[in-house]
């Protein structure tokens, strides 16, 4: 049986699977100490412990997104608030190559906020 996260990911059309499965590999090569969590009914990835990102569709574009949970602490071109007060999210294309380094940018800088201690871990 699979679990609540494979199902997640495998229950997805193509490109949308595919897509998906590549942000989670992105997000979890980036550091050691980052693992994948089932949270509030989503995959959720976590520093240490903590909730720092996570996976998801958007409902009105059917988009994959990647949601940084503290990105009220940074500004970058490619994230969006909506109306959250906490996250930022960016939207992808899934059948257009994701911008690896763009990602790998902002999973860095959403574990930097742990790491320097402006949220606690």
């Amino acid at each position: 049986m699979l679990s609540n996260i494979d199902n997640f990911y495998f229950q997805k059309e193509e490109p949308l699977q595919s897509c998906l499965l590549a942000l989670k590999e992105i997000i979890l090569s980036q550091d050691k100490e980052i693992t994948a969590a089932w949270k509030y009914g989503m995959p959720f990835f976590c520093y240490k412990g903590k909730m720092f990102c996570y996976l998801w569709v958007h409902k009105k574009t059917q988009q994959p997104y990647m949601g940084i949970v503290e990105g009220k602490h940074f500004d970058h071109p490619g994230l969006i608030i909506e109306k959250r007060s906490r996250m930022k999210i960016m939207l992808f294309n899934a059948e257009k190559q994701l911008p690896v380094k763009t990602i790998r940018l902002l999973v860095k800088r959403a574990i930097d906020l742990y790491k320097a201690g402006v949220i606690k871990i």
